[in-house]
């Protein structure tokens, strides 16, 4: 989860990191009552978890309430590379007399963390490196060791930071790795880090994504969720303990296990190319208790994206075997019903591996009239793109 500058200042701010005062304002009114507590000149700066921002005119200086308050009327409402700015944080200004770069992230390729740091701030990073790549400096950093002050002189060091500075970077360093750890981050990014006219070094911007996956570990982070831009069948879906993703196409995809989903989503995806370029509408894996009541609002999930014209269940038994699925497929269409859910767009279920058989039997006894069984899981797909386009 990628948070907003302002969301990663305040992070900044609770874990001790030297910022400058700021707010968030969603109108120009806010904005104003901002911009006089904080008093003088502020930067207005748009929302939107896209760079470019500043050429793209979302980022303003303001010289007092007056001037925020316009400033803020001519950005809120922005479309800044697709993204709408529905709101502009507001900060001190300060007197830069010079920018670095600093950063934390999870470096996958080599399985471990990397801090990349240099005296070139204020630019993509890429580019430096790029162009001048004696500039930036990059450090493994042990997981188990993490960054104590050792560490931090280490990098200092290997950054070539300016003898006058390199005091507030080794403690930067060594609280925004707390921050980093603490958060359960992959990405911690200040540029600039910048030296003002007073000797200080502050994290002038914040750009920080937070592993979702020890989300919980942290139920504060839920406030954090932008809300505007999660897809509501996604907000459900949570709700009810399970793991969709919205995709763009007709074909509902339902399944137990991970590896299978995705394998399913490929073979949908190649059988929709003979069918109208027909695609997965949903990567859902329902796990590998499939109760009836699992089911069940697996389907409604499914059923409730408008976009998906037939529904493509692909279980392979294991530990849950295919009769129970079987079971509560029959169940949870009964289970809808009862819920007053208009159950009317196609199923084709592909049972295989353990009391494949049995489940079998169980769909072909039930007799229900939109529910197609094939046996094979190329053979399903094919029919699953073909019905999905039938009824586009």
């Amino acid at each position: 989860m990628d948070l907003f500058e302002y969301q990663g200042r305040d992070l900044f701010e609770r874990h001790g990191l030297p910022v400058l005062g700021g707010g968030v304002a969603e109108t120009p009114q806010e904005a104003r009552a901002i911009a006089e507590r904080l008093g003088g000149k502020v930067v207005v700066k748009a929302q939107v978890k896209v760079g470019g921002r500043g050429k793209a005119g979302g980022v303003k200086l303001a010289d007092g309430a007056d001037e925020a308050q316009a400033r803020a009327t001519d950005i809120l409402g922005m479309d800044i590379k697709g993204h709408t700015v529905h709101k502009v944080m507001l900060a001190e200004t300060a007197d830069i007399q010079e920018e670095y770069y600093f950063s934390y992230l999870l470096d996958r390729a080599n399985r471990t963390f990397l801090c990349i740091a240099s005296v070139a701030g204020g630019m993509e990073i890429e580019t430096v490196a790029e162009e001048q790549p004696d500039r930036v400096a990059k450090i493994a950093i042990d997981a188990v060791k993490g960054v104590d002050e050792a560490k931090a002189r280490e990098i200092v060091t290997a950054a070539k930071f300016p003898a006058e500075v390199s005091e507030h970077v080794v403690d930067i360093a060594v609280k925004l790795w707390q921050a980093f750890v603490a958060e359960d981050a992959t990405l911690v990014e200040v540029n600039p880090l910048a030296k003002v006219g007073d000797g200080r070094v502050l994290c002038l911007d914040a750009k920080i994504t937070l592993d979702e996956n020890a989300s919980f570990r942290h139920p504060d982070h839920e406030a954090l969720v932008d809300q505007s831009a999660v897809d509501p069948l996604e907000q459900a879906a949570k709700a009810k303990n399970l793991n969709y993703v919205k995709l763009d196409g007709e074909v509902g995809i339902i399944g137990n296990g991970a590896g299978l989903v995705m394998s399913t989503l490929d073979v949908v995806a190649y059988a929709g190319e003979k069918h109208g370029g027909v695609k997965p509408a949903n990567f859902l894996d329902i796990g590998g208790g499939a109760s009836a009541q699992v089911m069940a609002n697996g389907l409604e999930i499914v059923l409730g994206d408008p976009a998906v014209k037939s529904v493509f269940v692909n279980v392979f038994g294991g530990i849950t075997a295919c009769d129970e699925v079987a079971n509560g497929i029959v169940q949870a269409l009964a289970l809808l019903g009862e819920r007053g859910e208009s159950v009317s767009k196609p199923l084709v279920v592909r049972l295989d591996g353990n009391n494949a058989e049995a489940g079998r039997a169980i769909l072909d006894g039930a007799n229900n009239p939109l529910v197609e069984r094939v046996d094979t899981m190329d053979g399903a797909a094919e029919r699953a793109a073909e019905l999905a386009a039938a009824g586009k």
